[in-house]
């Protein structure tokens, strides 16, 4: 079976008529049978099928190897539509095996949304919402362990949860939404009305569900009449199963602050004594969660302290014991990982978490672990101990407002201060951060979903922060782990990783940084920083790493020519802000060692050439030296260029006099250079030039020992002059 499946993979990959062919002989119905079996192998290849399949027929054709008899399929939207209708039959079917059931869910997520915002058709995701939102459902409220309940694995209703958080981020409008929340409502008030207590855990359980996926859709859900109560009641149950649905559902609760002061009030005493006097680890552990949720309300602000001083600190030091616990099983060591990601909003557990070495190589450990729920608990720890979560400096007049009219301010811990975020950065980086974070990018699983990659790059963007500690995040893998991220996710997380690019670029050696073909991946995320919305940092540190790029080779030139980099670049050497002016001219003086950047100078009707000479004569002396250097390169390579100069602004001589004036033997060269190239291009040009008082520069500079380079390109103007008649040798010189 499984050599057969293999097979099928490679007839149908890329291969849309292949696909069609093959579909239509085996049928749908057949496959998602071969995927609900228990073999996990066989599961996981059919799944592999289904999905090349999928490709396929969306994309259709893309490779050149069509042979004359290749069919032409029209639309295959209603063969998707057949397909996907047996995966969501396969969710509750009680004979597929639970692996099957994992399967058929990551699948949905692959294929079922839309790959990106600019593609306005949804349809697909309105379709499966209307046919098998309840189906979904019926994963995600999946008791185990209750008599009839369907087999699930541990990462299922986090599967099921990223599919409805998908499904809901792909609706455009307030009317789809209503009809996401009608049905969710309706499903959870068919099990909580009128029915068993087994009835109610599973429309608790539901509740859970949504309020990790699309957490809207779950808020809405624990608004309607009882389900609050059942959840504090079902607390206090002696059976451990509805303990811990319970217990559970209160914690994913808890993550809104209105509703976290409400638990505040009414829960807390209730989890205290579970936490106290339960005789199970899973309990406990999950009622701590739940304690150090409330705890952390009040987020960074130090003065909005939800429990009494130190018992943060306590609550964080049990967390850590547990971890470090190889007794007891990942799956609730997960819980202890989600408690120190809301306590280490405190600056003194965040402290003695990273003093903690085992707790923190326990923590690596976990995300190589099966259970895929602890990704995100990880980064939000991480982020919260490098403090790399946005923070905007507020207003100073707005504080004294806020003072005077006795508004509440946030207050920052003393110890979030930058000296000590560098620390636990350094112990971070040495317990070996980025190779477990770059482990993790590099499984594609789908816990891994775009809020979590964001948080990833934050935390990358944080290590990579001092420029000593760039080499240790690149040889742990770092640089390798930003590319995938900065080309997929949110917008925020792809600028953040494409920042920690751009600053590893700027700092190291990018052929040894980024080696082999992984260099010209680089580029599109380095682009993508020029962009207008980006922050003026952000520009000016993906200039810079560009002007790196493109001093290395032309087919790295090209690739940025064909990213559109250029007229980019061209616009920021418009820019006020000095930095980034010099740092855009810098990157074109590289850029114009390819011929199509120098023919962009050679078009008449445009200023660049302009631009560049007056460049030439600004008091910065690096701009001064980028701009003087693309002007030598220029006048070398294309003499039309030399004969322009005089024509493009009537200061070009006062200009090129202050560059041979110089004190900068650099500035000196670039200039004795593009005086040189002049002088050979042409003789009208050279008579501008001897008639000026650049004869006299010339004679003095060509008898400088000292500047050997700029002498001789002085005496080969002069020889030059001689040449054309303009001047006579001094008698007694050759």
């Amino acid at each position: 079976m499984l050599a057969a499946l293999r097979t099928l993979v490679g007839l149908c990959s890329g291969h849309r008529s292949r696909s069609m062919a093959i579909l239509t002989e085996l049928g749908s119905s057949r496959l998602s049978a071969v995927l609900g079996v228990e073999h996990e192998q066989v599961s996981l290849a059919a799944c592999n099928l289904l999905h090349v399949m999928f490709d396929s027929l969306k994309e259709g054709m893309q490779k050149d190897f069509r042979g004359k008899e290749d069919a032409v399929v029209l639309d295959s939207s209603k063969e998707q539509k057949v397909l996907i209708k047996d995966l969501l039959e396969l969710l509750p079917l009680e004979g597929a095996s639970a692996h099957g059931r994992d399967n058929a869910l990551n699948l949905l997520i692959k294929v079922v949304p839309r790959k990106s915002p600019k593609d306005i058709n949804n349809s697909m995701s309105l379709w499966v919402i209307d046919q098998g939102l309840k189906k979904i459902l019926e994963v995600g409220s999946t008791v185990c362990g209750t008599p009839g309940s369907l087999p699930v694995t541990e990462n299922s209703r986090m599967s099921a949860s990223v599919l409805l958080s998908k499904l809901y981020d792909d609706l455009k409008c307030d009317a789809e939404r209503e009809n996401f929340h009608h049905l969710c409502e309706d499903y959870v008030r068919s099990w909580f009305e009128g029915q068993e207590l087994a009835g109610k855990l599973r429309a608790i359980q539901t509740v859970s569900c949504l309020l990790q996926g699309p957490s809207e859709a779950g808020n809405r859900v624990l608004e309607l009449e009882g389900i609050m109560d059942c959840i504090l009641s079902l607390c206090a149950s002696v059976c451990e199963a509805h303990q811990l649905v319970a217990v559970e559902a209160l914690i994913h609760a808890a993550d809104k602050a209105k509703r976290a002061s409400f638990i505040t009030a009414n829960g807390v005493s209730l989890l205290k004594e579970i936490y106290k006097h339960s005789e199970k680890d899973s309990i406990r552990i999950r009622a701590l969660v739940g304690l150090c949720k409330l705890g952390s309300a009040g987020g960074t602000d130090f003065s909005m302290k939800q429990f009494a001083e130190g018992s943060t600190e306590k609550l964080a030091k049990q967390c850590r014991k547990w971890l470090c616990n190889e007794a007891i099983d990942a799956g609730t060591r997960r819980w202890a990982v989600e408690g120190l990601a809301y306590l280490t909003f405190d600056a003194d557990v965040k402290e003695e978490f990273v003093e903690d070495k085992a707790a923190m190589q326990a923590m690596f450990q976990l995300t190589k672990s099966e259970d895929r729920n602890v990704l995100y608990a990880v980064a939000s720890t991480l982020v919260n101990c490098t403090n790399s979560y946005d923070h905007e400096e507020p207003d100073p007049q707005m504080l004294e407002l806020a003072k005077y009219a006795k508004q509440h301010i946030p207050e920052q811990h003393p110890k979030d201060k930058p000296d000590f975020v560098k620390r636990r950065v350094r112990k971070l980086l040495t317990a070996g951060v980025v190779s477990a974070l770059a482990c993790v990018v590099k499984s594609e699983n789908p816990a891994l979903t775009n809020a979590c990659r964001e948080l990833i790059s934050r935390v990358f963007l944080a290590l990579v922060a001092e420029t000593e500690d760039r080499g240790s995040v690149v040889a742990q893998g770092g640089g390798k782990a930003l590319i995938p991220l900065s080309l997929e996710g949110t917008e925020v997380g792809q600028t953040k990783a494409a920042q920690a690019l751009a600053k590893i670029t700027i700092t190291s050696n990018p052929e040894m940084a980024f080696p082999g073909e992984r260099i010209y991946e680089v580029v599109r995320p380095l682009v993508s920083l020029l962009h207008l919305q980006r922050s003026g940092l952000e520009n000016f540190e993906g200039l810079m790493a560009l002007t790196n790029l493109a001093g290395i080779s032309e087919r790295l030139r090209q690739k940025i020519l064909k990213e559109r980099a250029v007229p980019m670049i061209e616009g920021y050497m418009f820019e006020e802000h000095e930095l980034i002016r010099l740092a855009a001219t810098e990157c074109m003086c590289n850029m114009a060692m390819s011929k199509e950047v120098q023919e962009l100078f050679l078009d008449e009707g445009s200023d660049r050439l302009k631009l560049m000479v007056l460049y030439s004569g600004e008091e910065d002396e690096k701009l001064r030296r980028a701009a003087s250097g693309t002007l030598a390169m220029l006048t070398a390579l294309h003499p039309p260029i030399c004969k322009r100069i005089p024509q493009v602004t009537v200061h070009w001589l006062e200009i090129l006099q202050a560059l041979l004036l110089s004190p900068s033997a650099e500035l000196q060269h670039r200039g004795a250079v593009v005086v040189m190239n002049m002088m050979a291009a042409a003789r009208e040009v050279a008579e501008l030039l001897i008639a000026s008082e650049m004869l006299e520069i010339l004679t003095v500079l060509a008898k400088d020992r000292d500047k050997p380079r700029v002498a001789q390109a002085a005496q080969e103007s002069l020889e030059r002059a001689v040449q054309y008649g303009l001047i006579q040798p001094h008698p007694g010189q050759q």
